[in-house]
Parts: structure tokens; C-alpha cells; sequence
């Protein structure tokens, strides 16, 4: 890969060969020097691959979301930035910080330096690029994948403007918020002249786990979310639900998958005040131990024919749990990575918080089948409205130092 007009040398690693430093005067024996233990979710997360990290990988904590809108019309400089942004993002990824090629202090520093002496963190950088990037500007019409649309009017729309949409999505993820803060900032500062943000959402507390190794997280509801989520080990299912196949009319998206984004504000206040009862006939589930209504513990099946002693059924027919559940969609699935977030408060003085919902799918179809459902049966409905929505294809991943993301996608 050529070097870009931004001067990416590549990373230099903040925790290199240790220094030793002597004791001027002293005859005393030198202190033991401390060693602090990395946590096990402090390492690394490899860049490179057949896929996008950041899919599959297990989910972490904390999440960083920006979309971009381009504002230049070159075809060239958009290949220019996205070089610039995988040679930043391999490096921070790395826990190497962003190296720009001039030691001058009378220039901007090449990385703002807010994550300097953090670990990596399990950081993961993952793009997308949205509908509007193949319209005439750069020369890519006849490449944007015939299932990449704008999301039609779905039932729960709220939506503001503002908050949907975007020529490029860019999702960072990591186990410390100021990693993955750190991680979008440098990307919006390294685009100044080419891409400018559209909008962004920071999420915590993962609300869905993407292995059979992690616990299953709660929502601001209180539920446990994703008990029955794709597992990203789970290579047969990966890959009939979620990896672009064959079966797409775009060969260089072959291998990537699709990237729903929605932000789903909750009413907190009305949730609150709801008795637990009623809550738990919302979703299904009960709530302390996540198991279906049907059962005793969380991963049990749930038993959608199971009938009270009125002869209702155990788990109602607008539970969330039986309208999102494979057995009542065809097996149809989607891998969710999802986040709660707060933003203050609204103009009404509620919290404005809920879920940042992340479903990857190699069709936007699958999510769209589900909402449909659900917006219009859901009992959730009665406590949630969508207000930011985004779709975007995410190409497959870097497999090498040289390549850079959406690659094939110009040649």
C-alpha cells in the first residue's frame, strides 16, 4: 500500500523494550519494581482476516459509533482515506498509536494521545458503506449490492433525521470507553478535508453476547438480551445467517455482511413504575433468572405451545420473546451487538436512554422481516420508539499489510 498524503509510516508500540533507571546515590538495594498484571480483556483483537473484527469477535463493553458523509467527490481521495484509515486503525487495533511521519512539535501531533499507556483493550474497528456512497460521485453505481437501500418505514419509526443515515459507518468497539473513543476521534480527525461526521452514539454495557463463553448482559430493562443470539463460533450458522455469500451480485462484498444500526430510545419512567408481573408477560421471560416463562432457567426452550389453566397461552401471543424467536420466523436469524446508551435528558425532562441495536445479516431483509413483526405486535411497543436507523454493507476483511478496506471494490 502506498503511503497517503497524511504520512502513515505505520505504528510505533507504547509498551516496548523497558528502560532501567539508576540510583544516583544510594547504596540501598533498588526497590522491586511493580508489575502491573494485564486484565484478560486488555490484549488484542488480530486486524487482519478473511473477516471484519468486530463481527464476530466476542462483544465487548463499551462502543464508539460515527457515521461519515464524504465531502469530497474524487474517487481517488476516497481511496486515499480509506487507506489512511486501515493503516490508523491496524495500528490502534495493535495498541500502537497513530504515527504520523514528522517529529516536529510545531505541527498537530499524528494521535491526540488520550489512550497513550492504555492497554489495546480488545479494540475492533469495524466499516461499512452505506447506500448513498454508490450514487454517481464516484464512479461505483454499478457496484452497490442490489440489497443495499435505505431501510423502508417501518412500524416504531420515530426517527430523526439527524441521527440516520451516512456514506460510511464506522463501529468501534473495545473494554474501555476511552480506547474506543480514541479510536473514532482519530478517524474524524484524520478524514478533515474528505469525510466529515454525520452523527455518532456511544454506547456501555453490552446488551447481547456473541459467545457461548460470555454471560448473557442485561438491558436498561433489567432483562438479560441475546440468550438465544448468534454465536459467533458457530461456523454453519455464521454463514447461512450472517457472512455475504455467493449468493450475493457482488463479488467483492463476498465474505463481509451487513450492518443494521438502530437507536431505540426506551420510556424509562413508564417502564419503571410497571408491575413486575406485567413486565415479565412483556417479554416472556422472567426477570432475575432470564428464563422463559415456560421454564426454570435461562437457555431453556421456550414452549410456545404451552397453555395456562384458562387456556391462555403461558407466554402470550405479543411477548417479545415468541415474536422474535426463530420457531415462530422460518429459523430465520440475525447476529445482534447491541449497547445501552444515555444521553441526558429529552425536551420533556425524561431520560433519554435505551438501546444502540447492532444486527448483522447478509441480507437487511432478515432484520426487516423481524421488525415488521415486531413494530406492529410487539407489546415492547408500548415502551420503546426507534429514533436513528442506518443500514450499510460491510466489506470482508484486510487479509494483509498492503490491503486496505472496500478494496475490491474499486478494481
Amino acid at each position: 500500500m502506498s503511503v497517503s498524503r497524511r504520512g502513515f509510516l505505520g505504528g510505533v508500540g507504547l509498551a516496548g523494550a523497558g528502560l532501567t533507571v539508576a540510583s544516583g546515590c544510594s547504596d540501598a538495594a533498588p526497590a522491586k519494581e511493580a508489575v502491573a498484571q494485564p486484565s484478560p480483556t486488555a490484549g488484542t483483537v488480530p486486524f487482519h482476516g478473511q473477516h471484519q473484527a468486530g463481527i464476530a469477535t466476542e462483544t465487548q463493553n463499551q462502543l464508539a459509533f460515527a457515521t461519515f458523509d464524504l465531502s469530497t467527490r474524487s474517487r481517488g481521495e476516497l481511496i486515499e482515506l480509506l487507506q489512511t484509515w486501515t493503516t490508523a486503525a491496524a495500528a490502534m487495533t495493535a495498541g500502537q498509536p497513530v504515527i504520523g511521519d514528522s517529529a516536529s512539535d510545531q505541527v498537530p501531533p499524528a494521535d491526540t494521545g488520550e489512550a497513550a499507556g492504555l492497554s489495546p483493550n480488545q479494540l475492533t474497528i469495524t466499516i461499512g458503506f452505506g447506500p448513498k456512497l454508490f450514487d454517481s460521485r464516484f464512479g461505483l453505481a454499478d457496484r452497490r449490492p442490489a440489497a443495499l437501500v435505505d431501510l423502508p418505514a417501518l412500524p416504531g419509526d420515530q426517527l430523526d433525521p439527524s441521527r440516520c443515515g451516512g456514506d460510511i459507518g464506522v463501529q468501534a468497539c473495545a473494554n474501555d470507553p476511552q480506547v474506543a473513543f480514541h479510536a473514532i476521534r482519530n478517524l474524524n480527525r484524520l478524514a478533515l478535508g474528505t469525510a466529515a461526521m454525520r452523527w455518532s452514539q456511544l454506547g456501555f454495557g453490552k446488551t447481547a453476547s456473541t459467545s457461548a463463553s460470555q454471560a448473557t448482559p442485561r438491558n436498561l430493562m433489567g432483562f438479560k438480551d441475546g440468550t438465544r443470539n448468534v454465536r459467533g463460533e458457530d461456523a454453519p450458522t455464521m454463514d447461512k445467517y450472517v457472512w455475504v455469500g455467493a449468493e450475493s451480485d457482488q463479488k467483492w462484498l463476498r465474505g463481509g455482511s451487513f450492518l443494521v444500526a438502530r437507536r431505540i430510545k426506551m420510556q424509562i419512567e413508564s417502564w419503571d413504575h410497571d408491575y413486575l408481573a406485567n413486565q415479565q408477560a412483556v417479554f416472556g421471560r422472567h426477570k432475575v433468572t432470564g428464563a422463559p416463562l415456560t421454564g426454570s432457567r435461562e437457555f431453556d426452550k421456550p414452549n410456545l405451545a404451552a397453555k395456562d389453566s384458562t387456556g391462555e397461552p403461558v407466554i402470550a401471543a405479543d411477548a417479545h420473546i415468541r415474536l422474535a424467536s426463530r420457531e415462530s420466523n422460518g429459523g430465520l436469524q440475525i447476529l445482534r451487538r447491541g449497547y445501552s446508551f444515555t444521553d441526558g435528558m429529552d425536551s420533556q425532562g425524561l431520560l433519554d436512554a435505551g438501546l444502540f441495536f447492532l444486527a448483522y445479516q447478509k441480507n437487511p431483509d432478515q432484520f426487516i422481516t423481524l421488525q415488521r413483526k415486531l413494530g406492529s405486535h410487539d407489546a415492547l411497543n408500548e415502551y420503546i420508539s426507534h429514533t436513528g436507523s442506518a443500514v450499510f454493507a460491510c466489506p470482508p476483511g484486510v487479509q494483509n499489510d498492503d490491503g486496505f478496506w472496500g478494496e475490491a471494490l474499486f478494481t
